[in-house]
């Protein structure tokens, strides 16, 4: 991938992308990698495959977003085997496992668990990082929020609620941590294309005619916009929700 001047500098930032041993996650620390940072490949899963593509920039953590202790800790060793926590990716979502209903058939329990990961994971992580943002007045957040959110989606209530927060989410960071010359923003992508969306029946199909440019979305269509948002190139862009998704909202 050709690396445009927005991404210059990159080279003296360490990121950390959570949720990345495999699908968006993976192509986003490959990027963010590429562009010439260090990043940190956090995820419940073995993240190894992706760390290995990575090389000498790749370091790799199992651990759960939800969990402070957790990622403390790992926030805690990146800074000190980089120097530095300069990016935050908040990539690590629950969608593939969440199973569609109508709202009267989602238990309380299900809507909770999907909160929790989607919305008080993403906290925990912000938490942990912010307070080395502010102390080097420097840092990009990026939180994935979806289109599904901004147009509605029905029997996905706790799904689409939960990437609804994240739109509020990002514009309060942004307000509470801009003076300190961190940035926060998301990226709600459309119904993006990987290993685990196209084995599966109820995505694998989704239409496509509502998109200006009517095509399948891949993850290469995300990375040029997260890249952008981390940049020196984006430092006066904050609060901000884009929809990367060929067009299908347009806001």
């Amino acid at each position: 991938m050709e690396i445009g001047i927005a991404t210059t500098g990159m080279e003296r930032r360490t990121a950390i992308v959570t949720g990345a041993a495999q699908g968006l996650g993976a192509a986003y620390a490959r990027a963010l990698a590429d562009a010439g940072a260090s990043v940190a490949v956090l995820d419940i899963i073995d993240p190894g495959d992706t760390v290995e593509k990575l090389g000498p920039r790749g370091r790799g953590y199992l651990a759960d977003i939800t969990s402070e202790s957790e990622i403390d800790d790992v926030v805690a060793d990146v800074v000190s085997a980089f120097g530095s926590a300069d990016i935050l990716v908040n990539n690590a979502a629950l969608f593939g496992g969440i199973r569609r209903a109508p709202l009267e058939d989602i238990t309380v329990e299900e809507f909770e668990r999907v909160l929790r990961i989607n919305v008080v994971g993403q906290f925990v992580c912000v938490k942990a990082v912010s307070p080395h943002m502010r102390r080097q007045r420097w840092g990009r957040i990026v939180n994935i929020s979806s289109g599904a959110a901004l147009k509605g989606l029905p029997s996905f209530l706790h799904y689409v609620t939960s990437k609804g927060a994240m739109v509020s989410f990002t514009r309060a960071l942004a307000r509470e941590l801009g003076a300190d010359g961190v940035t926060v923003n998301a990226i709600a992508p459309g119904l993006t294309v990987s290993e685990s969306v196209r084995s599966n029946p109820v995505y694998a199909n989704a239409p496509l005619q509502n998109r200006a440019i009517p095509r399948e979305e891949v993850p290469s269509d995300l990375v040029g916009t997260l890249l952008w948002l981390c940049s020196d190139g984006a430092e006066f862009v904050t609060g901000q929700t884009i929809a990367v998704d060929g067009g299908s909202v347009m806001l």
